[in-house]
């Protein structure tokens, strides 16, 4: 079974050579075929993904796994990798998440892209970037999974970059490029101490010796896969690369920060959950980072006025979120988290270019108002996204949220005391209601109010195309109902998602989570969805009932707006702590000392001894036969001293 696993993967990759080189000769201009197939071949992964997923369902819950081995990959002394595919309950959530959400931006890209002289080049990323996405999350071992965290990176960095001739999306992509490099420094020496104890990659060989393994050693390993982890999904201190991929595309955004690369971080900690079981330590330090990464993105989509903006220093937070998750050992709250926000940021991102395609461009907030009567589709498709995101019932991001903060508050890891999940939960809660506010505040400025949009723009304002506003109906459906199969037993359901993840949720931590009170756990959620409704309120009170008051405030408060608007002047301090002494030493001493008198040094040196004891040399060729004899002669003699003096 599974034999034919390889094709998910596979379909993606066909599109990045139909598009990327055939079509150059065959249909190099013709935007209808190529965007055909490069939706098409991703359709083809999520309708395989949807086979492989029914035929999961078909066998025993314990041996719920199928697995396409191709070839050895590596043979090496001890170290064997095969070229392997694995397909068991967590990778058919995420198999089923990119290639079903990417097609959808695929589709959309149709649209949104229509006329662009790079169209063939763009599809070809995008299928790359599925490609890429599906090895990560089906490879069977470490060093699989590492190939595709490399291709998303190098996918980012030109999709990002994707209008290279402007430089601020040539920059932007650079930064993300570097950024990520860091964290995979910390995947790549995780590796290594991996091999180094277990003397393997693979996954389940890893995972059958875990237990042996020493404590220092296994907290090494979770902190460098970790560090891993923060560079890919944006975490404190990595998260700033973030926010300037904004510069690339508007389906690049939803996809980059909706479906795939984001989410990576947390997919390889709830892969790699045998280890993280194991070290409570790392654990809490996950769980502290993600907390307090999604509280920072909060305060910083505050005062932004840029609606992608916005949008991205949510899904920094939203990632927070799935990491307090996981990082708590509750992995499927955290991958339930993770796919819904996979359906309403999508649809938030893909809105957000929607007003983008109508407004010729524009992104601030402050120069729009009134689009709910131009633009009703993508009105109500951005407000049930809203709505989501807020965690209100019954849509998806409450199950997923709430889920998130319950088990924040029920679960004790070893070690740690129990005020530190006061604090975790204190500060999620006050995260949900922030993420309300900010998020109806865009709302309220961009589709409410009075037109405040230039009267030239106005006058153009139109609903987007079908292939725009499809995708946005479909998840709009998936942002309501697809929440639905993880109710949980408080409230009359199932948890039919933590069922399917079970064997994740068997080895997480669940501590006093297992035996709380319904009445408690019911309390706590009547408690977020009212913070959330009074963030709600805030925003509307602030941006539609007394419009004059976050004027008012900011007048009040000048420095703390300029500090949260310039997002705590992080950029700069980079610049300056490291970017520029970083120069400096490149400039000064690696170039200026070590390249210049080291190596061009050394080489020239070389040069210069040949030539001169050349010059020396040639003096012996001048023509006398008794100077060569001479020559013979010493030559000779020392021949016969040499073998003299050994005999």
């Amino acid at each position: 079974m599974g034999d034919w696993l390889f094709l998910i993967p596979l379909l993606p990759l066909i599109g990045v050579i139909l598009n990327g080189l055939v079509s150059v000769k065959l249909w190099p201009n013709n935007e209808k075929l190529t965007g055909a197939l490069g939706s098409l071949t991703v359709a083809g992964s999520f309708l395989l993904g949807l086979f492989a997923f029914f035929e999961l369902l078909g066998l025993p819950p314990e041996s719920r796994r199928l697995v396409n081995e191709l070839y050895t990959w590596i043979a090496a002394g001890p170290l064997e990798v095969k070229f392997s595919f694995a397909f068991d309950q967590l990778s058919a959530v995420m198999v089923l998440v990119v290639s079903g959400v990417g097609f959808l931006i695929h589709v959309y890209s149709i649209g949104y892209m229509h006329g662009d002289r790079g169209f063939r080049r763009f599809f070809t990323y995008l299928n790359l970037f599925v490609f890429s996405m599906l090895l990560l999350v089906l490879g069977d071992s470490f060093l699989l999974m590492f190939i595709g965290w490399e291709g998303v990176g190098l996918c980012s960095y030109l999709l990002i970059g994707y209008f290279y001739e402007k430089k601020s999306a040539a920059d932007a992509g650079k930064k993300a490029f570097v950024v990520n490099r860091i964290g995979d420094f910390g995947f790549l020496l995780a590796m290594f101490v991996i091999f180094y104890n277990f003397g393997t990659l693979e996954f389940e060989g890893v995972a059958k010796q875990a237990g042996t393994a020493g404590t220092g050693a296994i907290l090494t390993i979770c902190l460098l896969l970790f560090l891993g982890a923060t560079g890919k999904s944006a975490q404190l201190p990595l998260y700033f690369w973030l926010p300037d991929a904004m510069e690339g595309p508007t389906p690049v955004s939803a996809l980059i920060h909706a479906a795939t690369m984001v989410t990576a971080g947390v997919y390889m900690v709830a892969r790699a959950h045998f280890l993280f079981d194991l070290a409570p330590t790392a654990q809490a330090v996950i769980v502290t980072v993600g907390c307090l990464t999604a509280f920072f993105a909060a305060t910083i989509a505050f005062a932004q006025r840029d609606l992608k903006r916005i949008l991205a220093y949510s899904t920094i937070s939203q990632l927070g979120y799935m990491f307090v998750g996981v990082g708590i050992g509750a992995y499927a709250a955290g991958v339930f988290h993770l796919m819904t926000h996979a359906f309403f940021k999508a649809l938030l991102f893909l809105g957000a270019g929607s007003v983008m395609h109508a407004l010729q461009g524009e992104l601030d907030v402050y120069k729009m108002g009134g689009l709910k009567k131009y633009m009703p589709a993508t009105f109500w498709t951005f407000l049930i996204a809203t709505l989501a995101i807020s965690g209100l019932p019954p849509l998806s991001g409450f199950f997923s949220k709430d889920e998130i903060l319950w088990k924040a508050f029920s679960t004790h890891l070893a070690g740690v005391p129990v005020a530190w999940n006061f604090f975790i939960y204190g500060l999620g809660l006050l995260t949900a209601g922030m993420t309300a506010f900010y998020m109806f505040r865009a709302v309220f400025l961009a589709f409410f109010g009075e037109s405040r949009m230039d009267p030239h723009v106005e006058e153009h304002v139109h609903e987007s195309p079908k292939t725009m506003t499809l995708p946005l109906l479909i998840l709009a459906l998936l942002s309501v109902g697809g929440g639905l199969i993880g109710i949980p037993h408080v409230l009359g359901g199932g948890a039919h998602f933590a069922r399917w993840l079970e064997p994740l949720a068997a080895h997480g931590a669940h501590g006093g989570g297992q035996h709380a009170p319904a009445a408690l756990e019911m309390g706590l959620m009547i408690a977020s969805v009212s913070v959330a409704a009074l963030g709600i309120f805030l925003a509307w009170l602030f941006y539609r009932r007394k419009t004059e008051a976050p004027a008012a405030f900011v007048a009040r408060h000048p420095r703390l707006h300029r500090t949260v608007f310039n997002k705590y002047y992080v950029d700069e301090f980079n610049e300056r702590a490291v970017i520029n002494p970083l120069k400096r030493v490149s400039t000064n001493f690696l170039w200026g000392f070590v390249d210049i008198w080291i190596i061009d040094g050394a080489v020239n040196g070389a040069a210069w001894l040949a030539k001169a004891g050349g010059r020396q040399f040639v003096k012996l060729q001048n023509g006398r036969v008794y100077g060569y004899a001479l020559t013979l002669a010493i030559g000779a003699v020392l021949v016969v001293g040499f073998v003299l003096w050994r005999g």
